[in-house]
Formats: structure tokens, sequence, C-alpha cells
């Protein structure tokens, strides 16, 4: 007999899932780029990874954000373009890099290196640029040199680097926690800087290129901060204008908890605290609608994702890539599809080696961790629409919150339903009842399930990563309108129904 009761409502439409809801974050910190998407150049023709690059591109990752992060805010664009023998070697004022843990940035990769690994994989760049110790003509300039087809300096030494015809890069963040490591501003100071910059940078849509640039300022999980920055950013001497297209903020959970020595609570604390997003999604949307409107100005998590006490400076904020971590990452996509009515990005942190990434390194072996399996699973939702569900589960008291044991989301294409569950239980299985209303029809039901035999601290490594694919769920029945689903504890199952 079941215990969950789901119903998906097909004609109860959200808004379209933005692919860039499933996009990813890379920085130049620990071996995130050097030794995870970069080799010496030497090593290759391009320097990119082949392996990674080759598993980044089966994923179909949508936007890839880059240089940073606080790396951005004291990053010179121009140290990284040009003869790789002429480009200077730079401090990293805030993170240490490779397991040499040495703070310089040798700007091997750089513009040219990002974008053409973008144009490789197939995946839309976003380029934060440096508000903390930069200013509006370096932006500037690099807006052009990534994008201008005419007949300038910075125009022509694009060409001369390799690329004739422009970039096209459309996402522009003004800035990276310019609240904290990006230059402790208030919210005021930043709105000021920030419409500084976004007069000069988003200028270059209006004359100089042929695509719209879109523009992201810097939010904070402090939400009255955001509210403040929105009153701000609206006043000036020509009336209210709203020069942003996205507002973010970051959302890290699991800072106490080391999963591998954790006791079955802590679990539970850690799934609270990744669910938390959601308040921080409705409380960021409510700040933009104090004083806009979040059909015009989209809310962005770039950045979010498990950060575990073993991620420190000194091992170059590396955490091994658990079970567990994929479930959470699950229940947040899920959160992420109904929310798709503002929502117009998330990049988890960090794709490769680094926090809650989705590939892993060693030497020359790369591999997928659980969370790259949870993208998978979730790729059918991208590009559909989002529609209500409802959901009895039982629940179970963590402190003062309360966990919900299953959750899930559903979409719609043509004629096709598809629909994620997660089971959050790291002690029972659970028996979910799917009812969906309205005309669908269930002649054609298939149902794919992760993690349904490991425990919730198995570690994925190079030798056992094929451990961790999805298998086919059997244990599913149909009748009617009713799907009958078995979910192990801790897994993740996804169904199309057509």
């Amino acid at each position: 007999m079941s215990d969950v009761q789901i119903t998906v409502h097909p004609e109860a439409r959200i808004d379209r899932i933005a692919p860039e809801l499933h996009g990813h974050f890379s920085e130049h910190l620990g071996r995130c780029v050097y030794d995870g998407l970069y080799h010496d150049p030497s090593s290759t023709k391009t320097g990119v990874r082949s392996d990674v690059a080759s598993l980044l591109s089966a994923l179909d990752i949508p936007v890839l954000r880059w240089p940073g992060g606080c790396f951005a805010d004291d990053y010179h664009w121009e140290d990284g373009i040009g003869p790789q023998e002429d480009r200077p070697g730079r401090r990293n004022l805030f993170w240490a890099q490779g397991r040499e843990e040495l703070p310089e940035e040798p700007n091997s990769f750089g513009t040219d290196e990002f974008l053409q690994l973008c144009e490789q994989i197939g995946t839309e760049p976003y380029l934060a640029v440096n508000v903390g110790s930069g200013d509006p003509q370096q932006a500037t300039d690099w807006v052009e040199y990534c994008n201008y087809d005419g007949e300038t300096e910075l125009a022509d030494r694009r060409r001369e680097n390799g690329h004739p015809e422009p970039y096209g890069v459309k996402y522009w963040g003004i800035g990276n926690e310019n609240w904290g490591c990006g230059g402790q501003m208030t919210p005021e100071q930043y709105a000021r800087e920030y419409r500084k910059f976004a007069t000069y940078v988003g200028s270059m849509d209006k004359l100089l290129l042929d695509h719209d640039l879109e523009l992201i300022a810097c939010g904070f999980e402090g939400h009255e901060w955001n509210r403040r920055f929105m009153e701000e950013i609206g006043t000036n001497a020509w009336g209210v204008e709203f020069p942003l297209d996205h507002l973010t903020l970051h959302h890290y959970y699991g800072r106490t908890i080391t999963i591998e020595e954790a006791d079955t609570d802590a679990y539970d604390t850690f799934l609270c605290e990744a669910l938390e997003i959601e308040s921080h999604i409705e409380r960021i949307g409510a700040a933009i609608n104090a004083v806009a409107t979040t059909r015009d100005i989209g809310v962005i998590i770039d950045e979010w994702g498990a950060w575990h006490p073993e991620a420190v400076a000194e091992s170059g904020l590396e955490q091994p890539g658990t079970v567990i971590d994929g479930v959470s990452a699950a229940a947040v996509l899920d959160i992420f599809n109904h929310h798709s009515d503002v929502m117009t990005m998330s990049n988890i942190a960090q794709t490769v080696n680094v926090l809650h990434c989705l590939v892993e390194t060693e030497g020359e072996n790369a591999w997928a961790r659980p969370t790259y399996r949870v993208f998978d699973l979730y790729a059918p939702h991208k590009g559909n629409t989002a529609v209500e569900t409802s959901i009895a589960t039982p629940t179970r008291a963590v402190d003062d919150d309360e966990l919900p044991l299953v959750g899930g989301s559903a979409s719609v294409a043509d004629e096709e339903t598809y629909l994620t569950l997660t089971n959050l239980d790291h002690a029972s299985a659970h028996a979910v009842d799917v009812t969906l209303t309205g005309e669908v029809t269930t002649n054609d039901v298939s149902g794919s399930l992760l993690f349904g035999d490991q425990s919730a601290d198995t570690v994925v490594n190079a030798s056992n990563e094929d451990d961790f694919e999805a298998t086919t769920l059997d244990c599913m029945t149909v009748a009617d309108h009713t799907l009958s689903v078995e979910l192990p504890p801790l897994s993740v199952a996804g169904i199309a129904v057509r």
C-alpha cells in the first residue's frame, strides 16, 4: 500500500523550464581549470582535456560561468590573451591552484581558450567582469574583444589570436559577491557601481553588436540587501529604469557535515539545508517584485551545491562525490522546476574536481560523479513546460524543520509527460502512487532509477563509476491514470509517460 500520493496536473502550467537552469560554473581554483578542464597546452592541440570535454559535451550543458567566483574581481582579462609565451604570471589573490597549492595564475587558460572550449562542447558562455578591482573601460573592452565584428584594434586582436568571427557572448555578470570578496560593498554602493558598469557594457548592443546582451547583477542571501540594491538601482535622474536582466544569489549547504563520518540525523540536516534554496528563490523574487517585476528580471542561482568541511583552501576545495550529494542535487533541480516562472539560470559549483562537481580527474582518468548522473536523468525536463504537482508525503522532524521524505516535479512537451521523483529517506523505501489528471494517456511508460542499491556515503572513483549508471525502474505498475512506484532509500527516478 502506498504511503505517498502525487498528483500531476498537466493543464496547470507553471512556465517553460529554461535549459539554463542546468548550468555550470568553473573558477580558477584548486584543480578545476588546470588539470580539470585544461592540460598544459603542449599536451594537445588546444590544451583542453578531451576526456573532460567529451563528458561535458555528452551532458549537453547549456551554459558555463567563468572565470569566477572571487577570482573574477581580481582578474584582468588582457593578461590571458595572445601568445602563451607572452602572457604574464599573476597572483591568485583568493585561491591556491593545483596540488602544489600555488596562489599564482599562469594565464595559460584565458578568454580564447574558455570560449573555444564552450564552442567545442556546445555551451553558452557566461563571463563575470571585474568590478572589485577593475573599471568600466576594462569591462567594455572585453565585450568588444569578444563580440565586435568591425575594424577596431580589439576586434583585430581577436582575429590575430585565432578567432576571425565574434564569439557572440550574451551573458555578462557585473562582478561577483560584491557584498563580500568583490569589494565589501553596501547594496547602495554596489548599485551605483553596477549602474556605472551597466551604462557602458549595456550600450554595446545598441549600435556595435547585432545581438542583445543579458546583464546580471549580484544579489545576496541576506534579502534586505537585495531590496536595498533594487531600490537604489531604480533611482536615477531619468526616472525608474532597471538596467539589469537577472539578479543572482549563492547558496551552499552541508558546511558542517562530512558525509563519510556523519550519522543518519546529519543526513536529514544536510537535505533540509539543501531544500532551503526554495525559500531563497521566493525571497529574492519578492525583493525584485517590491520595486520591479520578475517578469522582466529573472532569478539566477549562479553558485549552489554541497560544500563539506573537507573542502578547504588547502585541499583545493576538493571533497568526495557521494550518493547523498547526488540526491540533494536532484531535490534542488525539482525546486528549480517548481519555480521556472521566475528562474532563468543556475550554475552548480563547480564543474570539475572542486566542491559539488560533476566530473573528477586523476592523472589521465576522468569520470562522472553521482551528480553528473542526476543531471543526465533530469535532462528531459530542459525546454519542457513545468506543471503543478501536489505531493502528500510523510515527513520527519529535523530540529525545528520538517524533511519531506519524497519529492518530485513534472513537465510536459508534445505528447510526453516527464516526471522525476526523489526519495530523501535514508532509512526506508517508499511506495508512491502518481496520478495524472486530464486527458493524459499512459499507453507507453518507461522509467530509470539512480542509486537504488548504494548507501548514502558511497563514493565514486575511476574503478566503480559504472555502478552509478541509471538502471531500469522495474518496480512500477500502471493502472488507468495512476503509476505505482517503489523507491528505494535515497534514490532518484525519472519516468516518461507518452
